[in-house]
């Protein structure tokens, strides 16, 4: 974990990093822990627009990138954690609306990634090559990598330890930070 000095956490909590990184998952976790809403920007672009394959085939990765816009949009309105799909951070206008919030950069090492790829993530399609799909992922990963750390307030590697361990230290980070304390103080 690393994580510079001076940025405190304010909800929302944004989670970004490469694919395969964990985001989902342990955003989730750490939304229960905080007793906060979770908000998966990809599962609100499918749940309006259909599954992300499908649009990426129908209409192309720039109509893709435009409705996740507006759903990052509205996802960083609320008091929530809020994970960001891989490539979310590649507008300019994200990045810029990021810059007023928390950000956790989730990074994941090539070896690990290899086990964790599965269906469904069309900038990979690689015709069923796990070899390829492994290699494509880290020159997309590579050149996102500025951009991330740019972007980052904390990051915390996801390559070895279980999800519900890094979700704690999160958790921990996020509270010894004052995250959640004005949550608490509400509820008494």
């Amino acid at each position: 974990m690393s994580a510079p000095a001076g940025r405190e956490p304010v909800l929302p909590l944004v989670f970004i990093g490469p694919m395969a990184a964990g985001k989902s998952k342990i955003g989730r976790l750490v939304a229960r822990g905080l007793d906060v809403p979770f908000r998966d920007t990809d599962k609100l672009v499918s749940a309006v627009h259909g599954p992300i394959p499908e649009i990426f085939a129908a209409h192309g990765e720039s109509e893709f990138r435009r409705l996740e816009r507006a759903a990052v949009h509205d996802a960083l309105a609320e008091e929530a954690v809020v994970a960001l799909g891989g490539g979310a951070v590649l507008d300019a206008a994200t990045q810029a609306e990021l810059a007023g919030h928390t950000v956790v950069l989730l990074t994941v090492s090539r070896e690990a990634v290899g086990r964790r790829l599965s269906g469904g993530r069309p900038l990979l399609d690689s015709d069923g090559d796990a070899d390829a799909a492994v290699e494509r992922w880290a020159a997309i990963a590579a050149a996102r990598t500025p951009i991330y750390e740019s972007l980052a307030t904390v990051t915390f590697d996801t390559s070895a330890r279980p999800i519900s361990h890094i979700a704690d230290d999160i958790v921990t980070w996020a509270r010894q930070r004052g995250l959640g304390k004005e949550r608490e103080a509400q509820r008494d």
